[in-house]
């Protein structure tokens, strides 16, 4: 099931479970969004075209972060006068996770949970800046998604008797040493020129 919804004057495609990112909106990070303005709605091969929009029908999403967009370069020139100048623009957006479609009878919902980690924290992780990691995990702390559940240990073996330990345990000593670290290999040496070469 997918939709068409209105917002910040454009029209975007969406299904559930699909990261879209809109105009600036209002709310925090994990903030519920409602949209109302959906223009259709389709299923296969059926759909409901609103006139202008469809009554009843709604699309829901999860707000996941706020932030700056790509910079836009703005550069005027007059030729043969001297004058260049150069600005720049950086939209604000706001990123949205599609979570359920309601309308026409039908609803259509993601099972997912949302992660909420910024785009400003992937790409630091995956530069490797550690520094600027840490700094933006102590600005605002990232709610991690839930881990599954770990799973049952393997019953462990019944104990033997304390007699039995106690002849049982010299002779695990000189198996648990550990093995002496390995040298490394010496370097060679470069060849000696000669003042015939």
């Amino acid at each position: 099931m997918y939709a068409v919804i209105r917002t910040g004057g454009k029209q975007y495609r969406v299904e559930p479970g699909d990261v879209l990112v809109v105009e600036k909106l209002g709310g925090e990070p994990g903030a519920d969004v409602a949209f109302s303005d959906v223009l259709m709605l389709g299923d296969g091969a059926s759909v409901t075209v609103g006139a202008p929009t469809v009554d009843g029908a709604a699309v829901n999403a999860t707000l996941i972060e706020t932030r700056k967009g790509e910079k836009v370069r703005i550069f005027k020139k007059i030729r043969r006068q001297g004058y260049r100048r150069t600005r720049g623009h950086r939209q604000p957006e706001t990123v949205l996770r599609v979570t359920s479609i309601s309308g026409a009878g039908k609803t259509a919902a993601w099972d997912g949970v949302v992660d909420l980690t910024p785009k400003a924290l992937l790409d630091a992780k995956a530069r490797n800046l550690k520094a600027v990691v840490a700094s933006l995990e102590a600005a605002a702390p990232v709610a991690a998604p839930a881990k599954a559940p770990a799973k049952a240990k393997a019953p462990t073996k019944a104990k033997a008797a304390p007699a039995e330990t106690a002849e049982a345990a010299p002779a695990e000593k000189p198996a648990a040493k550990k093995a002496a670290p390995k040298k490394a290999a010496p370097k060679k040496a470069a060849a000696k020129k000669t003042d015939a070469e």
